[in-house]
């Protein structure tokens, strides 16, 4: 554990995805308490879940909240029946998804002592938040 920019590794996780016309907006300056290459790994698949789902241009946006960070973006969403199920292994709504990227990110989450949820961004797409996140400042 070690402490890492969330901007940085959010800008970092970001270039690892292949989408010319999709777009990241960081709006943190927190630093994490983490395992900067799970993090990263966290994240990573967080985003090719919202390009493969959400589309092409889909916008992707990483932020804060009181005892964590979320990351959401503004496409389709994940029905709120659906939202527990997609961290189960080898769920996927795409015909070639493997349905192991989220259950990947619930478990880095749990290995950190974090919590994810998904619920719905403001623009009605998916949001993920994660909490139980020591901040290196704190």
């Amino acid at each position: 554990m070690e402490p890492v920019a969330l901007d940085e590794i959010a800008g970092a996780a970001w270039r690892t995805v292949e989408s010319p016309s999709a777009s990241l907006n960081a709006e943190t300056d927190q630093t994490v308490r983490c395992d900067p290459t799970r993090l990263q790994q966290l994240l990573e698949n967080l985003y090719r879940n919202a390009v493969e789902h959400g589309g092409a241009e889909i916008a992707v946006t990483v932020g804060e909240v009181a005892d964590g960070f979320y990351v959401e973006d503004n496409g389709l969403g994940i029905p709120e029946d659906k939202r527990e199920e997609v961290f189960e292994p080898g769920y996927s709504t795409a015909t070639d998804g493997t349905g192991f990227g989220l259950r990947i990110v619930k478990q880095v989450a749990e290995a950190h002592g974090w919590t994810v949820r998904v619920t719905e961004s403001d623009a009605g797409g998916a949001r993920f938040e994660v909490t139980g996140v020591e901040f290196a400042d704190h």
